[in-house]
């Protein structure tokens, strides 16, 4: 049986000790795979205490590393605070001889000050990538991607992304099928498409070139239904072509023929969700064209056809399908 340890320490955030707890504590056997046994440890046996006021029980101390097969350390709780050498060493050992470790969200920080991290490229919650930067020069921080896989450790962006790299984790253990069925049981996406510059607070600044390609951008997605190219913004921010796409991409975080994707889809979401226009007529407000390219993106994206996808946001649910 394969053994998780997942590190538990005071003012630990109880969501982020439960994604791993609740991935990896799937009945398995149930599904036809081996179930995982789960270790909850700390510097010391006893009550600890969680940010969110109450209190969980550790049973297990750092000397359950030593033989553990794979080491989870959730967020942790300040980035500018060094874990004890404890932790650290036990880390250290654990990886030295061939335990695989994780750093979920914060957790990367973690993992960063064991000197585990130098040379590899890895992931952490946007909102603390430059402070990682800054204080880890020797790491390759990849701000976009939502998990980051290097073989015998894994790190991921903020909570949300923690579950994509458990689901990730199951399915490099035990295959996609198993992993797609843990994941419907938790009623979450099995693959996520995409990285974190869809969800980072990007507002419009106020002046300069940026504000030039804020209100390009606007008008863009103003815009949708109709044919939209990177030289047709780029005039209309006032800038070369070269010196727009730099920016657009700092701004943005992806292409531009990404980003046009990306809200063409979800145009085409909101318009299946709220409104009783064909198909047809979608594909043509959202900008694709044709009715064969909506779909085509859309399935590719969702795995669910834009007429499926429709029925199941539409569809009200019975008493019997509301209990199941």
């Amino acid at each position: 049986m394969h053994t998780i340890a997942i590190i538990a320490f005071e003012g630990i955030s109880p969501f982020h000790l439960s994604v791993p707890c609740i991935v990896f504590g799937d009945d398995l056997l149930k599904l036809g795979a081996p179930r995982y046994r789960l270790q909850i440890c700390g510097e010391n046996i006893g009550s600890v205490a969680t940010m969110s006021g109450f209190r969980i029980e550790v049973e297990h101390d750092l000397t359950s590393l030593a033989t553990a097969d794979t080491v989870i350390v959730p967020a942790w709780r300040d980035p500018d605070e060094r874990p004890s050498e404890a932790l650290l060493q036990a880390l250290k050992a654990a990886h030295a001889r061939g335990a695989r470790v994780v750093g979920l969200c914060l957790g990367t920080f973690v993992l960063a000050e064991a000197g585990l991290l130098d040379g590899r490229t890895v992931s952490t919650h946007w909102a603390w990538a430059g402070e990682f930067e800054r204080s880890h020069p020797h790491v390759a921080l990849n701000q976009n991607a939502l998990y980051i896989d290097d073989g015998d450790i894994l790190t991921s962006a903020g909570t949300a992304a923690a579950l994509d790299c458990c689901l990730h984790i199951v399915r490099r253990d035990h295959g996609a099928e198993i992993a797609n069925r843990v994941a419907r049981r938790l009623v979450v996406a099995p693959h996520r498409h995409g990285g974190q510059a869809q969800y980072i607070e990007k507002p419009l600044p106020t002046s300069g070139s940026e504000d030039q390609i804020g209100a390009a951008i606007s008008w863009a997605i103003e815009h949708l239904d109709e044919p939209l190219s990177l030289d047709q913004l780029a005039r209309r921010a006032g800038m070369s072509l070269r010196s727009f796409t730099r920016h657009f991409r700092n701004k943005t975080g992806t292409t531009f023929t990404q980003w046009l994707l990306n809200h063409r889809l979800a145009a085409a979401q909101r318009l299946l969700e709220t409104g009783s226009c064909s198909i047809d007529h979608v594909a043509e407000m959202a900008g694709f064209g044709s009715t064969v390219s909506l779909r085509q993106h859309f399935t590719r994206t969702f795995s669910i056809s834009p007429a499926s996808y429709r029925r199941q946001f539409q569809k009200k649910p019975t008493l019997e399908g509301a209990q199941q």
